[in-house]
């Protein structure tokens, strides 16, 4: 393999599967840790490159061709559609986005007038009111989520959740489960083609992993 690849690592709370993945097909590198400040790491073994960008930014780096393949929730990938093949569901990082309101402001959708949500999922949570056919007023945040009905600026929130405890602390109810999210390996359309054998060798080699 001649022929470098580069492949998009997320931080967060995907990072560290993502990283003992690649370490089991031997792209790995002794400084290679969820704790690393370092971004880009070149694998003694192989010639890939690892680079760790923000997990919202993982598909923008593939989808444009920085980097080759990418490890990166499906909940992204169905906030941003990237133009990116899709070819193998890891398995692992199993989150649920969800809409949550207060306990004592529980009623069903069609009770509901026009709702002002906050979320971080603004097209999720757009197509998911356009399903239900009911007048949502969408507020896009990028920070704590959980605040915006406490302080009154939304009615309900559309959120990841892994156990639900931030919901709890925060006296949030589940309304309804909008998405189930697992970490997904995505690739450059144009490298699927121009870098096959290698791509489809590291695709093969972590699917013998994930079966």
């Amino acid at each position: 393999m001649n022929e470098s690849v580069t492949i998009a690592l997320p931080k967060g709370r995907l990072l560290e599967g993502a990283i003992a993945l690649c370490a089991k097909i031997g792209l790995g590198h002794p400084d290679l840790t969820p704790q690393t400040r370092q971004l880009s790491f070149a694998c003694p073994d192989a010639p890939v490159q690892l680079v760790i960008v923000r997990d919202v930014d993982v598909s923008t780096y593939v989808e444009y061709g920085a980097a080759d393949l990418g490890i990166v929730g499906k909940d992204r990938l169905l906030e941003q559609r990237p133009s990116v093949y899709e070819p193998l569901d890891l398995g692992f990082g199993l989150c649920r986005i969800v809409l949550a309101e207060p306990g004592a402001a529980r009623a069903r959708p069609e009770q509901w007038t026009t709702r002002r949500v906050a979320t971080k999922y603004p097209n999720i949570t757009e197509r998911y009111f356009l399903r239900k056919g009911l007048p949502v007023e969408i507020i896009k945040l990028s920070g704590t989520i959980e605040l915006a009905p406490l302080v009154g600026l939304a009615d309900q929130i559309v959120d990841i959740v892994d156990t639900g405890a931030t919901l709890r602390a925060h006296h949030l109810v589940e309304v309804e489960e909008l998405v189930r999210s697992t970490a997904r390996v995505i690739v450059n359309r144009a490298s699927m083609k121009t870098k096959h054998r290698h791509v489809q060798r590291i695709i093969r080699q972590l699917t013998e992993q994930v079966g």
